[in-house]
C-alpha cells in the first residue's frame, strides 16, 4: 500500500485526502456527498485503499467500490480507540488526515459491513421493530385517554381482544364529528385508526420476513434450539452474516456487548458491568428467550440455576450470562452449519 484516500464524509459535502505513505504529501477535495462524485474522485484519484467513517450512508459508497473493485476499509467510530481521538483544533481536512495516517499505522479500528441484501434485512428487521414500538405506543396513549375519563379497561392482552376493540369503536367518534365537549372520542378514534393501520403493516412485514426465512439456512439451522423462534432466529443471523469472520468465542461475546467492562491499574483489576456494546434489539431478544426458554429448553434451564445459585441478587447476572453463551453457541452452530445438539448436563449447584 503506497496512497491511502481518507474521506471525511458529511451530509451534503465531503472531503478526501490522498496520503503518501513514506513522503507524507497530501493532497485535498472538497466534493458534493453523491455517487458520481464519489465514483469520479477514486477514478480520477487513483489509491490503494479509500477509508472513511461507519455512518448511515456507508452502503452505496460501499457498493459502488465493491462494482470498481477497489479495497477499502470503514472505521469504527464506537471503539475505544476513537474515542481516545483528541483534537485540539477539529476541521473536516484534519479528520481526513487522521483516518489516513492511523490506516498507514495499520491499527485503525475497522467495522464489518455486509453485503447489500444482508444490510436490507437488518433494515427491514429495525422497521419491524420501529412498527411494534409505536403499537405499544399507540396502545399506552389509548389506556391513558380512557384512564382521563375513569373508564375502565381490561389489563394485559384482555384489552386487545376483538370484543374490547369493538367496545372500543363504540366509545370513539371520528375527529370531523366530535362535539368540543368530548374531544377525548376523537383521539380515541384517531389512535384506534392507528392502531389497525399499523397491526395491518406488522402482518406484511411478518409475512416478508417469513418468506426470506424459508431459504435463509442459517435461520432454519438457528430455530432447530427448543425456546428459539423465526424473530431471534433471523435478528442472530442477520447480525453475524459470515460466522468465519469472528476468530474464536470471546469475541463474539464481546461483539454482542455481553462482555463485563474491566479496569486495570497497577494492583487494581477490576470488572463492573456489561458493554452493552452491538445491536441493543438482539441483546434483548436474547434475555427474553432465555427467560422464557427456561420452560422448554433444560440446557437454558440448568444453566441459570447453576449460575443463579439459589441467590436472588444473581437473577440479573445469571440471565446475562446464560444469553452469552447462547449467542455463542448460536455462532458455532452457523459456522459449523450444524443444527442444535442438547449439551450433557451438569448437576445444579445450590448453596
Amino acid at each position: 500500500m503506497k496512497t491511502i484516500m481518507a474521506i471525511d464524509l458529511g451530509k451534503f459535502k465531503s472531503v478526501a485526502c490522498r496520503y503518501q505513505i513514506g513522503s507524507g504529501a497530501q493532497e485535498y477535495w472538497t466534493i458534493p456527498t453523491r455517487p458520481q462524485a464519489i465514483h469520479d474522485l477514486v477514478v480520477t484519484h487513483s489509491a490503494d485503499c479509500v477509508v472513511f467513517e461507519a455512518c448511515g450512508i456507508i452502503g452505496w459508497i460501499c457498493d459502488l467500490l465493491d462494482d470498481l473493485e477497489i479495497d477499502y476499509r470503514v472505521a469504527n467510530t464506537n471503539s475505544e480507540e476513537w474515542r481516545g481521538k483528541r483534537l485540539k483544533k477539529k476541521t473536516d481536512r484534519k479528520d481526513a488526515l487522521w483516518l489516513a495516517r492511523r490506516t498507514a499505522l495499520g491499527d485503525l479500528p475497522t467495522v464489518y459491513v455486509p453485503g447489500k441484501a444482508v444490510r436490507e434485512k437488518r433494515a427491514l428487521i429495525n422497521e419491524r421493530k420501529s412498527i411494534v414500538e409505536r403499537i405499544t405506543q399507540c396502545k399506552n396513549t389509548i389506556r391513558a385517554l380512557l384512564d382521563r375519563q375513569a373508564l375502565p379497561m381490561p389489563s394485559g392482552k384482555n384489552g386487545w381482544s376483538q370484543k374490547q376493540i369493538a367496545h372500543l369503536r363504540s366509545l370513539a367518534c371520528p375527529m370531523a364529528e366530535v362535539p368540543v365537549e368530548a374531544l377525548w372520542r376523537g383521539s380515541l378514534w384517531v389512535e384506534l385508526e392507528l392502531l389497525h393501520t399499523l397491526g395491518e403493516l406488522l402482518l406484511v412485514i411478518d409475512n416478508k420476513l417469513h418468506a426470506l426465512n424459508q431459504t435463509d439456512r442459517h435461520v432454519q439451522l438457528l430455530t432447530t434450539i427448543p425456546g428459539v423462534g423465526e424473530r431471534t432466529a433471523e435478528a442472530v443471523a442477520a447480525l453475524i452474516d459470515n460466522p468465519h469472520r469472528f476468530q474464536n468465542c470471546k469475541q463474539v461475546g464481546c461483539y454482542i456487548g455481553m462482555t463485563p467492562r474491566q479496569y486495570q491499574s497497577g494492583t487494581i483489576d477490576r470488572q463492573g458491568r456489561i458493554s452493552k456494546d452491538g445491536n441493543r434489539l438482539l441483546r434483548s431478544l436474547l434475555v427474553e428467550i432465555c427467560w422464557l426458554g427456561q420452560r422448554t429448553n433444560p440446557w437454558i434451564r440448568e444453566t441459570y440455576q447453576r449460575i443463579r445459585r439459589d441467590s436472588k441478587t444473581r437473577s440479573k447476572i445469571a440471565i446475562i450470562a446464560v444469553a452469552r453463551r447462547l449467542f455463542v453457541r448460536m455462532w458455532a452452530m452457523l459456522r459449523d452449519g450444524t443444527p442444535w445438539q442438547m449439551p450433557p448436563l451438569k448437576a445444579a449447584v445450590s448453596g
